[in-house]
């Protein structure tokens, strides 16, 4: 009876498989043990770490009150969660978000962030300061971050929605009904790994540009806020208003977010105004704020 050795070529062919297959693996388990930095406790940042723990992530949370601010949040999250000083939480993430006002991201370490992915959560609403650069259109709100951050890889996203359906929007892979989230940002690669982001804690993204483009997708445009929340009366108040605001948006297909996303016209003034905001809205910010300021 002959027997016949696999020749070189299927050796080649079967060793490179199992590589790749090895390869792939390891991938997705690095993957899905990134951890999230979280630069901000607040309602936003709160939303944030549920969603990515959700999701298998290790999420590390700093505030400007400092880590014992938080002790009650880390327990309610569970073991995936810890709590750290701002410079923790910028070498731990693989992702960094800054669920902050804007402001505060002046008195960020800066150098600390070269080479970070950073999720730009940050919005500009000239009643909590005003900025002149911006108010003059000379930058962009994440271009500003992005200065004041230098080496960081910026991706502006996940900031034109309200902390409440950034947990009722969200849904499964695959779902016919999943909602689609705008980013920005210059780096390719940065960009990617958001996008990867978003789709684990339940979301599409769409590319909306570079910083500089960002303005499309900043307050006062057709995609923020107003796409992904429920239609509500604007006075309604009490518990039946509350039930209703805090259901799911009506979900925004990829087609739907490049429509609004191409039809955007710079505001004029810039940036966000609270006029017409639905009464709902304000009254559940003040039930569930705590005494951090929050991003959105």
């Amino acid at each position: 009876m002959l027997r016949c050795s696999p020749s070189k070529d299927s050796r080649d062919s079967e060793g490179a498989w199992i590589l790749t297959a090895a390869t792939a693996l390891i991938r997705k388990i690095t993957y899905m043990t990134q951890t999230i930095g979280i630069i901000g406790s607040g309602l936003v940042g709160k939303a944030v770490a549920r969603l990515a723990i959700a999701a298998g992530h290790k999420v590390v949370i700093s505030n400007s009150r400092g880590a014992e601010s938080v002790k009650e949040l880390i327990e309610e999250l569970g073991p995936l969660a810890s709590a750290g000083t701002t410079e923790e939480v910028v070498a731990a993430g693989d992702i960094v978000t800054l669920s902050i006002p804007i402001a505060a991201t002046e008195q960020l370490p800066g150098d600390k962030f070269a080479g970070k992915v950073v999720l730009d959560q940050t919005n500009y609403y000239p009643a909590f300061g005003a900025n002149d650069v911006l108010d003059k259109g000379e930058l962009t709100s994440s271009e500003l971050v992005a200065q004041r951050l230098p080496g960081a890889k910026v991706v502006k996203g996940f900031h034109n929605l309200s902390w409440l359906h950034m947990k009722a929007d969200a849904t499964p892979a695959g779902s016919a009904n999943r909602t689609t989230l705008p980013i920005a940002g210059d780096d390719a690669g940065a960009k990617r790994a958001v996008t990867e982001f978003f789709d684990k804690i339940g979301f599409d993204a769409i590319d909306a540009g570079s910083l500089a483009d960002s303005w499309r997708i900043e307050p006062s445009t057709p995609i923020y806020f107003w796409a992904y929340a429920p239609t509500v009366d604007l006075q309604a108040t009490g518990p039946d208003a509350e039930a209703a605001y805090t259901q799911p948006g009506k979900p925004v297909s990829r087609e739907e977010a490049q429509r609004l996303i191409d039809t955007a016209e710079r505001p004029t003034p810039i940036g966000g105004t609270f006029e017409g905001m639905p009464q709902v809205h304000v009254d559940l910010f003040m039930a569930q704020a705590s005494a951090a300021t929050t991003a959105n």
